[in-house]
């Protein structure tokens, strides 16, 4: 008794600390887009009478060397690679959901073929991946959505392929197979709310990941074109002032996509703990 009270108090606090997560990310996700589609042009349009000014009450992140505030270029900034990086999760996770049902499904020859190509991606270091397949695709911000969505899905797959399998041997999926059911009513009706679960955990772990890829692709030179106010620009741009004590230019950018990963990755994690507690000492 005192273990299951043990346990039924862990899970409420994981609960509550997941729900203030969720809460926070919301908050942040809604404040971003807010600022970014308010603002319009106003902002980052260039005003050299304002230039170089640092933190203050009426620029609180500072303006850069053409006058730009930095507060509304930041928040551009991050609903760009939001919205890139959501749209890679995304896809990542529905061609995740496709190679693992498929697996588990089609039969052992689609199961070894789907597995080695899984063992490929995952064999080859994932940035260097996603700058091959951004370069070969031209670069810009095409290029730098298709390497995203390209590179996110195997190790998501993997995870549904062995729930897949996990649940294709249970005894409802057993009945349903002498009762005449195809594949892929099973699939559809059994498998896939199965895994739902942890398509959506997916999800939430993904996306923290495809936003800190761009950011580090676009800083490379690889992603978006320097006209487009993405974090990775805007903090590629600021190295060349750091030495002339302009640290606003990267400090604030930086924190801003350091707060957004951290903290859609610890709704992720909370959530995984929540749908699998012993998934939390792994």
């Amino acid at each position: 008794m005192r273990h299951t009270a043990i346990g039924l108090e862990r899970h409420r606090n994981e609960r509550t600390r997941a729900i203030c997560i969720a809460a926070t990310a919301a908050a942040l996700l809604i404040a971003t887009l807010l600022v970014a589609g308010l603002t319009g042009r106003s902002g980052i349009g260039v005003q050299l009478e304002l230039r170089n000014l640092p933190p203050s009450l009426h620029h609180p992140f500072g303006t850069d060397w053409l006058g730009r505030d930095m507060l509304v270029r930041t928040f551009k900034g991050l609903a760009l690679s939001i919205g890139i990086g959501m749209a890679g999760a995304l896809f990542s996770v529905i061609m995740a959901t496709a190679a693992g049902l498929a697996a588990a499904t089609l039969g052992r020859v689609a199961d070894r073929i789907i597995t080695w190509l899984i063992d490929i991606f995952m064999s080859v270091p994932h940035l260097v991946l996603l700058i091959l397949i951004a370069f070969l695709c031209g670069g810009g911000m095409k290029g730098i959505a298709i390497g995203i969505m390209a590179t996110h899905w195997p190790a998501l797959a993997r995870v549904i392929r062995a729930e897949a399998m996990s649940l294709n041997h249970s005894h409802y999926v057993a009945v349903s197979r002498k009762l005449g059911r195809s594949r892929y009513w099973i699939m559809s009706r059994h498998l896939l709310p199965g895994v739902l679960p942890q398509v959506m955990t997916g999800l939430l772990l993904l996306f923290p990941h495809a936003v800190l890829h761009e950011s580090a692709i676009t800083f490379l030179g690889l992603g978006l074109p320097p006209s487009q106010p993405a974090i990775g620009i805007i903090l590629s741009e600021s190295m060349r002032y750091l030495t002339s004590g302009m640290w606003w230019l990267a400090l604030f950018p930086g924190l801003c996509l350091l707060a957004t990963v951290r903290t859609f990755d610890a709704l992720g994690q909370s959530l995984r703990r929540l749908i699998a507690p012993g998934s939390a000492q792994l």
